[in-house]
C-alpha cells in the first residue's frame, strides 16, 4: 500500500516518444503504423481514455526499466502477443529484421528481454520459476497462449510456484500473465482455471488479480517490480482477450500518472446517489464490461456495479468502505460468469457472509455447476452469457441463485 506506482506525466511522454522512434530507414508495416498513431494520439489528449492494454504494458515496462529493475517476458507468441495486441517486437517490412522498441530506450537503466517459447508449459515455466529464483531482483513474467493452457504446468505450479516459500523458504516472484474470460470460443479458450489459485492461496503465498482497465494493469505492473526486494510475492494475473481492443478498458495519461492501484473498484455513478441504490453487484473482471454496456443498466439506477480487482489477499476492509457508503441496500450479489464449482464464488463466498453480518443477504449468480469449464457451442454461451446479465437485473429468489438449466437450450 505504501509503494507509489504513479509516474509523472512528462516521463511518459518521453518514454512513449522513445518506444515510437525507430531506426532509420526502418520500414514499418502499414497496419503498425495506425497502432503508432493510436499511441500517440492517446498520449497528446492526457484527459481521453486512450491509452489501450498494450500501450499500458509498454509504458509499465519503461518505467520499470528506467527504474534500474531488468525485465524478461516469455511464452507462446508474446513478442507480437496472442491476439497481435502486444508489437513488442517490430519486424522491417521488406528485410524481416526485428527492433525491439524497449531494449533501445535511452532512460533504461537495466536490460530487457523477450522471448517466444514453445508450446510446452511445464518445461518453459519450470525454467522459468529457477530462472526467477536465481535471479530474484529481476522482473519475470511468462504468459500464457491462453489461460487454459497453464493446466499443462500444473504441476510446476502446485509443486514450486505457489508452495516454495512454505516448503523451503524460498521467496519466488513469478508473474503469470493469463489470458481469461469467456467470448464463447469454447472450453479451452476461457478459463484460467482461477478457482484452482484462489484454493492454494494461504498464508499471503501469492497474489491474484483481474483488472479490467489499462491503468490498474500499469499499477499492477509497477507494485511488483517495485516490491521484488522487500515484498516478493508470485503475481497471478486474469489478463483479457476480447477486451484488449475494448473501449471501456481504456485508460487516461492522467490515470497513469496521478493513480495507483485499487483493490476495490467503486461504482461512480451509483456514488452520486447511494441512499437509492437497493442492490449491489460484486465482479471480478470481464463480466463488468459485459453488465456495464447492457440495456438493463440504464434501466436499474438501484443496482451499484463493485470490481473486485484483487481476488487475494482479499481486500476485505477496503471492500467493507464500498459496502458501507450504501446504506440502503436490499441484497448482495456475487456475479460471475464462470460455473458455480469454478472461478472465485467457493473462495469469495465465506468472505462476503463475515463482512454482510447483520446488513444484508448474500446471493450470487453463475453459470450451473459443470465438469467442463465453459459451454462447447458459441450459441450455447450466448444464451447463458445474456441469462446472467438478466439474471443480474432480476428480482432472486432465496433458494436458487444459479442460471437455471431450463434456459439452456438452444432454440
Amino acid at each position: 500500500r505504501r509503494v507509489k506506482t504513479s509516474v509523472p506525466a512528462d516521463r511518459l511522454r518521453e518514454y512513449n516518444h522513445a518506444l515510437l522512434t525507430l531506426p532509420e530507414g526502418f520500414k514499418v508495416h502499414p497496419k503498425l503504423q495506425r497502432v503508432m498513431k493510436r499511441w500517440q494520439e492517446a498520449i497528446d489528449q492526457p484527459s481521453t481514455p486512450g491509452i489501450d492494454w498494450s500501450q499500458a504494458e509498454e509504458l509499465a515496462m519503461a518505467t520499470i526499466l528506467a527504474d534500474g529493475i531488468p525485465v524478461r517476458l516469455t511464452g507462446q507468441d508474446v513478442e507480437r502477443g496472442t491476439f497481435s495486441q502486444r508489437h513488442a517486437v517490430f519486424h522491417d517490412a521488406e528485410t524481416g529484421g526485428p527492433h525491439i522498441a524497449l531494449q533501445k530506450l535511452p532512460q533504461a537503466k537495466a536490460a530487457y528481454e523477450i522471448h517466444n517459447s514453445p508450446l510446452s508449459e511445464q518445461a518453459v515455466l519450470g525454467f522459468e520459476f529457477g530462472y526467477n529464483v536465481q535471479e530474484p531482483s529481476r522482473l519475470v513474467l511468462w504468459e500464457a497462449q491462453y489461460g487454459d493452457f497453464d493446466n499443462g504446468a500444473q504441476v510446476i505450479i502446485d509443486e514450486f510456484i505457489v508452495s516454495a516459500r512454505a516448503k523451503w523458504g524460498q521467496t519466488p516472484s513469478l508473474v503469470l500473465l493469463l489470458p481469461h474470460g469467456y467470448e464463447g470460443a469454447g472450453p479451452d479458450h476461457s478459463s484460467a482455471r482461477l478457482e484452482r489459485f484462489l484454493q492454494m492461496a494461504a498464508d499471503t503465498n501469492m497474489r491474484v488479480a483481474y483488472p479490467t482497465t489499462a491503468a490498474q494493469y500499469f499499477h499492477l505492473l509497477r507494485r511488483q517490480a517495485l516490491t521484488l526486494k522487500n515484498d516478493p510475492l508470485p503475481l497471478i494475473v486474469m489478463t483479457p482477450k476480447s477486451l484488449l481492443r475494448h473501449p471501456m478498458i481504456n485508460s487516461s495519461l492522467h490515470d497513469l500518472s496521478d493513480g495507483r492501484w485499487q483493490p476495490v473498484i467503486d461504482d461512480e455513478a451509483a456514488r452520486a446517489n447511494p441512499k437509492a441504490v437497493r442492490r449491489l453487484l460484486l465482479v471480478s473482471g470481464k463480466i463488468y464490461v459485459d453488465l456495464a454496456a447492457s440495456e438493463r443498466r440504464k434501466e436499474r439506477e438501484d443496482v451499484a456495479i463493485v470490481r473486485v480487482e484483487q481476488l487475494y489477499p482479499f481486500p476485505a476492509d477496503e471492500l467493507r468502505k464500498v459496502i458501507d457508503g450504501y446504506p440502503a441496500l436490499t441484497d448482495v450479489v456475487w456475479l460471475q460468469e464462470e460455473p458455480e464449482n469454478m472461478g472465485a464464488l467457493d473462495f469469495v463466498r465465506p468472505l462476503l457472509i463475515r463482512l454482510l453480518v447483520n446488513r444484508a443477504p448474500l446471493r450470487f449468480v453463475a453459470r450451473p455447476r459443470s465438469s467442463s469449464p465453459s459451454e462447447g457451442t458459441a450459441a450455447y454461451h450466448a444464451i447463458n452469457q445474456a441469462a446472467l446479465i438478466e439474471k443480474a437485473f432480476s428480482p432472486l429468489s432465496q433458494d436458487t441463485t444459479s442460471v437455471e438449466r431450463e434456459g439452456q437450450k438452444v432454440p
